[in-house]
Formats: structure tokens, sequence, C-alpha cells
């Protein structure tokens, strides 16, 4: 990884290290402190990935130097720890892997190199419809019902235990939770 702002440092928790990009080294050059917090999680993001490619100097220096009150011209890469996608926006997205994986097979290439580039989770359980109610059985039947109904989401045509055979992509199937929840507990 480049390190064009000299930020990178070493953070020491409980005897174990890690590698972090330090916005107090970065706000040695760059007045930092009136950026919003959004901005700042931006910045640390970019210092992060920087790699003279994806990620250049000239992206660092832009949100570094952001003025809310200008538009900029220069176009930011955000590479986020993981991605949630809930069924109804994230089946599409596994579709088009798919597609894209029968491409690459037709023309003589390996379906594996198709994979997404951040770790996703699929939420299949995201909506929840009711056919079922005002009795000891309701929610025992509303699951058994959605599991039928989810078994024919294209999210599952790849495999048996209904994730797509993309490496990085977890499927959060019935029963296991909300998107929501996905995001705050897993």
């Amino acid at each position: 990884m480049t390190d064009s702002f000299s930020t990178h440092d070493t953070l020491e928790v409980n005897g174990e290290r890690y590698r972090i990009a330090s916005l107090a080294k970065l706000g040695k050059r760059f007045n930092l402190g009136r950026l919003p917090y959004s901005m700042k999680i931006l910045l640390e993001n970019l210092l992060r990935h920087e790699d003279g490619l994806n990620v250049t100097a000239k992206e660092i220096e832009a949100v570094a130097n952001w003025d809310a009150k200008t538009e900029s011209e220069i176009e930011i890469a955000f590479m986020p720890t993981r991605v949630v996608l809930q069924d109804f926006t994230g089946v599409p997205c596994v579709v088009d892997l798919a597609a894209m994986r029968d491409a690459v097979t037709r023309l003589g290439g390996s379906p594996s190199q198709i994979n997404p580039l951040i770790p996703s989770e699929l939420v299949i359980d995201h909506s929840v419809q009711v056919d079922v109610f005002g009795s000891q059985t309701a929610f025992r039947s509303n699951v058994e019902n959605g599991v039928v109904r989810r078994s024919t989401c294209p999210a599952r045509c790849c495999s048996r235990d209904g994730s797509p055979g993309l490496q990085g992509v977890r499927v959060i199937r019935t029963r296991i939770g909300s998107s929501g929840d996905v995001g705050v507990g897993l």
C-alpha cells in the first residue's frame, strides 16, 4: 500500500498489533478539525486503501481540503468493509454476478474469477409476509411459508445450502435476522 502522507502507524491493543491510518498525522498537514465526522470516515478509508491507482494522493487531498460550498471535480473511491444487501436489491446483484460467470465460462474462462471485491451479505429474510395470524401456530406457519416462497429465489440457484456459490458472499436466510439485525449484530 502507498502512504503518500506518512499516516500509517501501528496500534497495539492487548498484545495485538494493528496497522492503522492516523488522521492525527494527516492533521499536521491539513485542517481536519473543520471536517464533519462523515468526511473523516471517508478520509480514513482513502488513507487505508491508497494504492496509487484506485486511490491516489489527489483524492486524499481533495477530501482533506473539502469545502461544502464548492462542487468537487474529483471522483472519490469508497471501499467499505462489507456490503449488506436486502433481498430485493441484493438478488439482482447476485443474478448479475451469475450472468457474468456464465459469460466468462462461455468465453473459456473460469467462473471463479467473478466474485465481489468487497465481502457482501445477502439478507433474504428482509421482507416478511404474513399469511396466518391470531393463532398459536401463526409464527411457525409464516416461517414455513416464507421458506417455500424464498426457495424459488434466484439467489438460491447456485448451491444446495442457499448460498450463491460466490466467494465473499454470505446469505442470511429465514429466521436469522432482518437487514437491521445483520447491520448491528453479525
